[in-house]
């Protein structure tokens, strides 16, 4: 039994440090906006 603690524990150590740095992630970069345009074909217009 202590072997799964310490497994859960470990899996709970792993999952706090992804999601630490997702969050990370999310504070620090900010997206840059943009323009943006896609050419559709003409026979596709007319349907």
């Amino acid at each position: 039994m202590p072997s799964l603690i310490r497994f859960l524990v470990f899996l709970g150590v792993l999952l706090a440090i992804g999601y630490g740095a997702m969050f990370a992630l999310v504070a620090s970069v900010t997206p840059q906006p943009r323009e943006m345009t896609q050419t559709i074909a003409p026979n596709r217009l007319n349907k």
